[in-house]
C-alpha cells in the first residue's frame, strides 16, 4: 500500500486526473476498477473518480508496486539556459517578455530551448520550483505567441493560479494589446476590424472573408493609429478574439500588410526594410477581473507593459 499526501499544488484537481499524473503507469481502465473495488480510498473512505482533492487529503493506493517504478521525468530544461526577460513576478505568476525567434513549446524541430524550458529552468534554478518534490504540477504557459511575435506570456507558477488564468483568458478578462508597424496609413485611424477566419492546417496560413462562410471563426479586432512616417504607420491593436494570425491576416486584408511580413505580405514591400521578422509585438496586458479571481484578485485592475519594443520608434527615423 502506498500513500501519497496532496500538497497545494494538488489541490482542487479531479481525483482521476490527478492520479494520471502522480501513477502515470497506472492504465485509467484499471484504475476505475481499483476506484470500484475500493482499491484506491480517499482519508481512508470510498472515493470517486470526479471528486475534487482538497490540501491534506490522503490517498490510499492498494495497487501493485509495478505502478510505482520510476517515471523518467522531462530533463530538457535542466540543460536551457534559463535566461529570461522578466516583466512582473510574484508566488503564483510570471510575465515574461518573449523575444521573437524563440518557440514557446517545442515545434517539428524537436528544439529543447523553448520559452517554457527556459522558465522551467529560471525556476528551478532559483528554488521556486522542484520537480522532485511535486506530484502532478509543473509550471505552465496560459497564452502563445507565435515564434516570431514578441511580447508578453503568461505563466503560472502554481496549479490554483493556472486555473484561474485559464479561466479568465476564456471569458476575456484579460486584455491583450499589440503594436505593430504597417505599410501605408490606415484610414479611418481608429475603428473595429470584425472578419471571418478559415484556417489550412497544411499551409499554415489563414484566410480573411468578409462575410461568413462554411468552418468559419469571427475575428475582431480594434485598431487605432499612435503615429505615422515614412510611408507607414504604427498601430495599437486590441484583441477580442485569439484567432491564428489575426492581427497579420485582418490587417492584410484591409489593405496594410503588416512590415517585415513575408506571408500576408509582398516581399517586394520588406526587401529593404531592416525587420527579419514581422513587426508585431504583445506589449502590454491588463487584468480587467471584472467578476471574482480568487486568490489572484490582487492582480485586478492592474498593466503590464514592455517598454522596448524594437520597432517602435521606425516612423520617427529611429
Amino acid at each position: 500500500m502506498k500513500e501519497l499526501i496532496i500538497r497545494k499544488n494538488d489541490a482542487g484537481q479531479r481525483l482521476d486526473k490527478y492520479l494520471g499524473k502522480a501513477v502515470p503507469l497506472l492504465p485509467q481502465g484499471l484504475m476505475h476498477k481499483y476506484l470500484r473495488l475500493k482499491r484506491i480510498k480517499c482519508n481512508g473512505k470510498r472515493c470517486e473518480a470526479g471528486d475534487k482533492l482538497a490540501e491534506g487529503d490522503v490517498l490510499s493506493l492498494y495497487i501493485n508496486d509495478e505502478f510505482f517504478e520510476p517515471v523518467k521525468k522531462e530533463e530538457a530544461f535542466r540543460t536551457a539556459s534559463g535566461e529570461i526577460d522578466v516583466v512582473y513576478e510574484d508566488e503564483h505568476v510570471l510575465l515574461v517578455d518573449k523575444k521573437p525567434g524563440l518557440v514557446v513549446h517545442e515545434d517539428e524541430s524537436q528544439s529543447s530551448d523553448t520559452l517554457i524550458n527556459r522558465i522551467l529552468a529560471y525556476l528551478w534554478k532559483k528554488g521556486d520550483w522542484d520537480p522532485e518534490q511535486e506530484n502532478s504540477f509543473t509550471p505552465a504557459l496560459c497564452n502563445r505567441i507565435d515564434r516570431n511575435t514578441g511580447g508578453i506570456v503568461i505563466a503560472a507558477k502554481s496549479f490554483e493560479a493556472l486555473q484561474i488564468l485559464n479561466q479568465k483568458i476564456r471569458d476575456r478578462e484579460i486584455d491583450k494589446y499589440y503594436l505593430c508597424l504597417v505599410h501605408g496609413v490606415p484610414k479611418p485611424p481608429k475603428g473595429t476590424l470584425t472578419n471571418y477566419i478559415t484556417r489550412d492546417m497544411k499551409d499554415k496560413r489563414v484566410t480573411v472573408f468578409d462575410r461568413r462562410v462554411p468552418g468559419s471563426l469571427t475575428a475582431v479586432t480594434d485598431y487605432r493609429v499612435l503615429k505615422s512616417g515614412r510611408g507607414m504607420a504604427l498601430l495599437e491593436c486590441l484583441l477580442h478574439t485569439g484567432r491564428t494570425h489575426q492581427i497579420r491576416a485582418q490587417m492584410a486584408h484591409f489593405g496594410h500588410p503588416l512590415a517585415g511580413d513575408t506571408k500576408y505580405g509582398l516581399n517586394r514591400d520588406n526587401k529593404d526594410l531592416p525587420f527579419k521578422y514581422q513587426a508585431l509585438y504583445s506589449y502590454r496586458l491588463v487584468f480587467r477581473f471584472p467578476t471574482d479571481a480568487g486568490a489572484l484578485d490582487y492582480l485586478r485592475g492592474r498593466s503590464f507593459e514592455v517598454k522596448d519594443v524594437p520597432f517602435a520608434g521606425y516612423v520617427d527615423g529611429r
